[in-house]
């Protein structure tokens, strides 16, 4: 981060204090225009976990059971954001017993009493728009037995919040955090009474961000699946505002609903849940269906790629592969190093994965779940297929750099099933090296084969591939292929090496093999997941050999070598479509 960089965040953060300070001098709204209704879903285990005290929020468990949570110091700023933010108001909202709506009057009275006057990191657009929409829309649930001082208090502090979003938001971040700023805007003018008037202003910037930023395949910069589905919930849930006061949707703001709906249904595996890419995790579950069912967009296929990510799918089996360049300038600043990876879910199990990301684990994870080697595809020499920028003195986040400029890609029927190639020059600088991936899913799901082709492209190419044989004493270039296992994988190396056997709770066994070239190992791996206090252990397969010709070709298959009669009812007892 460059003195320059520093210095308009010190001026950003200085002029949020001062319009937060200035808030204060709005008068309290006399209430809500029609009775706000709660869009958000929240989890049931969650919520009992913060009314017995257990402060879990951005891998960091807290236990206070006799301590307000503004009374915590926050050992991250990720636990502060989350805090602030007030999401947890949904976990709480949806135990909704007399226990938790006590815990969530006391925190949000005070949060009021403690930060409500301009003080603290939460007056920050994009964290005060998230907690605006949370407080109208579990505004019943806070307000039950609150007395006239209480309501008087809240609404007040409402009316603060939502003047400072009419001055501030232009401030957040391009991209998801803007997204929240104006959707807490426009929510709290179409709600409160008297604030009619911030609603349109916001409204037209609204649309003006969706022509912005969603992009005319309904993708957005970041490539991020879970932040995708995040903006597209807050479009879905202003325009049902919009809707219950009979006012329609404007155009842009419904066009970008309509083309987002069909990304997200590319973007989920057969199990409901998002593919893992780019910082993203599965989402809250349950969140994605409510949020398609809500914005009225009828499911329909599309051929080609969704957000730049192919979709393979034959019977209950999904493949996602990252097919396209990794987000370029500041939207790189949480990409990932994992063009050609890919992800398979075999109904509603997931078998391979990425690791995901490590933000919540502190930077050293951050970085290493950035990296090529914590996903499933090919790194040569231990290199990344785009790099990270060394970090700078204060800075919190890389940019990713050095990354593929091309990478070509081509769908086609095949005799048993569908099949997907695509290629990457990400290696070509160091190695002279391109890799090229081809993906066949048989039309029973049972079979994935894939081939792994490593050559030098041009003559160019192949004076850099000479080079880097050189370089290594002739002994050619290492290379090796990952599979990142879901830890509740049970997996095996056959007797002899010649195969991994993996076992799956459904009582599903799946089999890799591979056609000779290289060595076959089973190794420790871990698997990164938002709201837990550590990584979980898990298991990789890893293909390892050297490339010593202008052409070097590996080819692998995944394939299903048992159904038991336990495995068939898994599979398909109370689970939707998601096809």
């Amino acid at each position: 981060m460059s003195k320059t960089d520093t210095m308009t965040n010190q001026w950003t953060r200085f002029q949020n204090r001062l319009y937060a300070r200035l808030s204060q001098r709005r008068k309290a709204v006399s209430g809500f225009v029609g009775e706000p209704e709660p869009r958000t879903v929240g989890s049931f285990a969650r919520g009992r976990q913060l009314v017995a005290g257990n402060l879990l929020f951005a891998g960091f468990l807290v236990e206070a059971q006799d301590t307000e949570l503004w009374d915590v110091a926050a050992p991250s700023t990720g636990f502060d954001n989350e805090r602030h933010g007030f999401a947890w108001l949904d976990d709480l909202a949806a135990v909704g017993d007399m226990r938790a709506r006590e815990k969530a009057q006391r925190w949000v009275w005070g949060w009021i009493n403690a930060h409500g006057r301009g003080q603290g990191p939460g007056w920050a657009p994009d964290l005060t728009g998230r907690r605006v929409i949370r407080w109208i829309n579990h505004a019943i649930f806070l307000l039950r037995g609150a007395d006239e001082h209480q309501s008087r208090m809240f609404f007040r502090s409402l009316a603060q919040q939502t003047w400072f979003l009419s001055k501030r938001w232009k401030a957040a971040t391009p991209g998801l955090p803007r997204f929240e700023a104006l959707a807490g805007l426009v929510q709290a003018g179409l709600a409160l009474e008297g604030l009619e008037q911030m609603a349109d202003p916001a409204l037209r910037a609204l649309a003006r961000e969706c022509d912005s930023q969603v992009d005319e395949q309904g993708g957005i910069l970041t490539r991020n699946p879970e932040e995708l589905l995040e903006v597209f919930m807050l479009l879905s849930w202003t325009s049902a505002a919009l809707s219950a006061l009979g006012r329609g949707t404007p155009g842009a703001q419904a066009s970008a609903i309509k083309r987002m709906a069909p990304t997200l249904r590319s973007l989920r595996h057969a199990d409901g849940a998002l593919a893992r890419f780019h910082g993203g995790g599965r989402g809250v579950e349950g969140r994605l269906d409510q949020a398609l069912a809500q914005s009225g967009v009828r499911p329909h296929h599309d051929t080609g790629l969704s957000m730049g990510f192919a979709r393979l799918y034959a019977a209950r089996t999904s493949v996602i592969v990252d097919a396209a360049t990794p987000p370029k300038g500041a939207a790189s600043y949480n990409a990932h190093a994992s063009t050609l990876a890919f992800e398979l879910t075999s109904g509603r199990r997931p078998l391979v994965v990425n690791c995901g990301s490590g933000e919540s684990f502190g930077m050293e994870w951050r970085r290493a779940g950035r990296a090529t080697p914590s996903h499933s595809t090919l790194c040569l020499d231990g290199y990344s297929s785009a790099r990270l920028a060394p970090p700078t003195q204060g800075a919190e986040r890389e940019a990713l750099v050095d990354a593929p400029h091309e990478v070509p890609i081509d769908f086609e029927d095949a005799f048993e099933g569908t099949r997907f190639m695509a290629g990457h020059d990400g290696y070509t600088k160091v190695f002279g090296l391109t890799h090229a991936r081809t993906f066949e899913l048989r039309f029973d799901g049972r079979e994935l084969a894939c081939e792994d082709i490593l050559l030098t492209a041009t003559d160019k190419a192949k004076r850099q591939f000479d080079k880097a044989m050189d370089a290594s004493g002739l002994k050619g270039i290492a290379f090796d292929i990952r599979f990142h296992l879901h830890p509740d994988v049970d997996a095996a190396l056959d007797l002899g090496g010649a195969a991994v056997s993996m076992a799956l709770k459904s009582g599903e066994i799946w089999v890799f093999r591979h056609d000779g070239v290289g060595k076959l190992s089973l190794e420790p791996s871990v698997y990164l997941e938002n709201g837990r206090l550590k990584p979980r252990a898990t298991k990789q397969i890893v293909l390892s050999g050297r490339a010593m010709e202008y052409a070097t070709r590996i080819r692998w298959t995944l394939s299903k070598a048992q159904d038991t009669a336990y495995a068939v009812r898994d599979i398909h007892r109370d689970e939707p479509e998601f096809d």
